[in-house]
């Protein structure tokens, strides 16, 4: 599916049926309990994976979500699987990804604060390409400036302060426009 071509609702719920189908019967081999709630989101299948026993659920987040990211990455391949389609589905467990998304508007917005005290530029901490989607959207909305750097896994953002004169702080350094997809 290119960038451009548009699911129908029909599609998405067909993706989120067959994650969810999937994510039912990878809790029942581990024997967790857990609800699968289901929607669409930017035109992009969203499942969450909600329980209540919080000591079992946060075994499919991990450390700073590696096995969310694992799981979300081995669902799309089962949704693929079954549709012939390469799936953008999201997965989250438990609010993580919310927490996630509080968490990186938060530094941000500190970039932000830090580049409006001394007009220098900051540069973060690598992220994968969500993190740094995140950030260059808060960045954007606060009317500064970001651009990510380096190469996958050690990729980062830096933070500007709006200049003028530069309209390339848009882009990122090979010249590609951000779009939802990149980070």
């Amino acid at each position: 599916m290119s960038q451009e071509e548009v699911r129908s609702a029909e599609q998405l719920n067909e993706e989120a049926d067959i994650a969810a189908d999937y994510l039912e019967a990878l809790l029942d081999v581990v024997d967790y309990d857990g609800d699968i709630e289901l929607g669409i989101r930017n035109n992009r299948p969203v499942v969450q994976i909600v329980a209540d026993d919080d000591h079992d659920i946060k075994n499919l987040i991990g450390t700073n979500g590696e096995v969310v990211d694992a799981l979300q990455q081995l669902t799309r391949l089962a949704v693929q699987q079954k549709t012939g389609e390469r799936s953008h589905l999201i997965l989250d467990v438990d609010g993580f990804l919310k927490r996630k998304r509080k968490h990186l508007t938060d530094m941000a917005l500190d970039a932000i604060d830090e580049v409006r005290e001394n007009g220098e530029a900051v540069d973060l901490k690598p992220m994968n390409s969500f993190e740094r989607k995140v950030v260059h959207d808060v960045v954007r909305e606060e009317g500064f400036k970001s651009r990510s750097h380096g190469e996958e896994p050690k990729r980062y953002v830096t933070v500007y302060a709006k200049a003028g004169s530069i309209d390339a702080a848009d882009e990122d350094v090979d010249g590609e426009e951000l779009s939802a997809e990149q980070g």
